[in-house]
C-alpha cells in the first residue's frame, strides 16, 4: 500500500487539485446560474473528475517520463533501450533513478571486464612474443654462424648445433605449455579420474629427475617412510604433471647442495594434503599473490638462465582446481618454499 500511494503521489495530488478546480467551477456556475445545478449532480460531477483527471495525469506523466528516459538511454551508449520497460517507468522519481543507476552500474561493469580482456590480451601477446624471442634469435644466430662458413670446424659445428638444439627445446616447451593452458582456460579439461597410489607416482618423479638434481647437488626424499599406499582419486597424468612441475621448480631454484623434501598427510577425514618443501631462496612476500600468474618470474634474469616457459606454476593451479581441490603457497625469503595441493583419499 506504500508503495502504491509513493509511486502515484503526483497523480493522486494532481487529480484531487484538478477535482477541487471543477468543483469550484460547478459551484460557481450553480450560484450564477440560479441553483440550475443540483448538489447531487456537482458531487457526481466532482468524483467524475477526480477519476478521470487521476488516470488521464498518470498516463500522460508516464509517458512524458517514458520519452525522455527512452532518448537518454539512445544517447548514452552504455545503456541498452531494450533493457527499459514501460512499466519500469512512473512518476515515482526515486525509483526511477534508481532503476537508472542499477542500468548504469550493471553496464559499467560489463565495460570494466572487458576492458580488462582487453588489457589482459595485450599483455599476455606481449608476454608470447618476449618469451618466444629469446630463443628464437639464439637459434637464428648459431644458425647463420654456421651458415656463413664455421661449419666447416666440426667442434664449433658440434657445439652450435647442440646449443641451438637447446633453443628448440626451449621453444618447444613454450608451445607445448601455452597449447595446454589455451587448452585448459577454452575448452576446460576432461578429466580421467582413477585411483591410485600417490606414493609411487611421487616415486616416480623423483626417479624421472634424479639426474637433474644430481647436477645442482639437490636430494630428492620423502619425509618419512611409507610402509603403506595412499590411495588417491585423480586424474594421474594430470596430478603427475603437477608433481613433475613442483619438484623441477625445486630443483631449478633450490639452493645448491639442499633438499627438495616431499611429504603426503592428512588434510580432513576425506582428503590428503601433498607439501613439497625445498630450502632454497624462498620467494619474497611481494611476489606471493601473483607467483600462478601466467609469465610471471621472481627473477627474469635468473628465471631465463635456468629456462622454462614461464607457465608451469600456473597450469599447476588449473589442473588443481580442474580437480575442485586447493593449492597453498608457504614461504619465507632467505629459508625456503613449501607448495601444497590437497586431493580426495579414496575407499580402500
Amino acid at each position: 500500500m506504500k508503495k502504491i500511494k509513493k509511486t502515484y503521489n503526483y497523480a493522486l495530488w494532481s487529480a484531487l487539485y484538478s477535482t477541487l478546480l471543477s468543483i469550484v467551477i460547478a459551484v460557481l456556475s450553480y450560484l450564477f446560474l440560479l441553483n440550475s445545478l443540483g448538489v447531487i449532480t456537482i458531487v457526481i460531477f466532482g468524483i467524475a473528475m477526480f477519476i478521470i483527471s487521476f488516470f488521464v495525469i498518470q498516463y500522460r506523466a508516464e509517458h512524458f517520463i517514458y520519452q525522455r528516459v527512452k532518448k537518454m538511454y539512445e544517447d548514452i551508449s552504455i545503456l541498452d533501450v531494450n533493457d527499459l520497460k514501460r512499466n519500469k517507468v512512473t512518476t515515482d522519481v526515486e525509483a526511477l533513478t534508481k532503476s537508472v543507476q542499477e542500468y548504469v552500474e550493471g553496464k559499467s561493469e560489463e565495460i570494466a571486464n572487458l576492458t580488462q580482456r582487453d588489457s589482459f590480451r595485450r599483455d599476455f601477446l606481449g608476454n608470447v612474443a618476449h618469451e618466444l624471442k629469446t630463443p628464437l634469435f639464439t637459434v637464428q644466430g648459431y644458425i647463420l654462424t654456421l651458415i656463413e662458413g664455421a661449419a666447416e670446424d666440426k667442434e664449433i659445428l658440434e657445439k652450435y648445433l647442440e646449443r641451438a638444439n637447446k633453443g628448440v627445446e626451449r621453444l618447444t616447451s613454450i608451445v607445448k605449455d601455452l597449447d595446454m593452458i589455451a587448452k585448459l582456460e577454452t575448452e576446460g579439461m576432461k578429466m580421467n579420474i582413477q585411483t591410485f597410489n600417490i606414493i609411487e607416482l611421487i616415486q616416480n618423479v623423483f626417479d624421472l629427475f634424479e639426474m637433474k638434481a644430481k647436477k645442482r647437488n639437490i636430494t630428492l626424499r620423502f619425509d618419512r617412510v611409507y610402509d603403506f599406499p595412499h590411495l588417491v582419486k585423480g586424474d594421474i597424468e594430470r596430478i603427475e604433471q603437477v608433481l613433475i612441475n613442483l619438484v623441477v621448480n625445486s630443483i631449478k631454484y633450490g639452493r645448491v647442495g639442499g633438499i627438495t623434501t616431499v611429504s603426503v598427510e592428512p588434510y580432513n577425514q576425506h582428503k590428503f594434503i601433498i607439501k613439497i618443501n625445498d630450502n632454497g631462496e624462498g620467494i619474497k612476500q611481494e611476489h606471493l599473490s601473483r607467483l600462478f600468474e601466467r609469465f610471471y618470474r621472481v627473477d627474469q634474469s635468473r628465471s631465463r638462465e635456468q629456462g622454462g616457459s614461464g607457465l608451469g606454476l600456473s597450469i599447476v593451479k588449473h589442473i588443481i582446481e580442474a580437480h575442485n581441490e586447493t593449492i597453498l603457497l608457504k614461504s619465507v625469503h632467505g629459508e625456503g618454499s613449501e607448495f601444497s595441493f590437497t586431493l580426495e583419499k579414496a575407499m580402500k
